[in-house]
């Protein structure tokens, strides 16, 4: 399904919104991703996500994807902090 929404993406490149709660799929898909605390939601962290497009699923595999998704995983284990 990531495949499809970025082939529908790089057709339209419209600015799109996805809210999720895999780290993974959201490294994958966009361009930023925001972490918010508990309620009250409020940005914990801003990440730019610089890998090129289109990504292939390759990129799951390398050092960099698994530190930023670390990164991620830690701010979201710690968002009510």
């Amino acid at each position: 399904m990531n495949l499809e929404l970025q082939r529908i993406w790089s057709a339209q490149q419209h600015t799109t919104i996805l809210v999720t709660h895999a780290v993974d799929e959201a490294l994958f898909l966009a361009d930023r991703v925001i972490v918010l605390t508990e309620r009250p939601g409020r940005v914990k962290i801003v990440k730019e996500v610089h890998f090129e497009r289109p990504r292939t699923r390759e990129l799951a595999t390398t050092a960099e994807f698994h530190a930023i998704a670390d990164e991620l995983t830690l701010a979201l284990d710690s968002a009510g902090s």
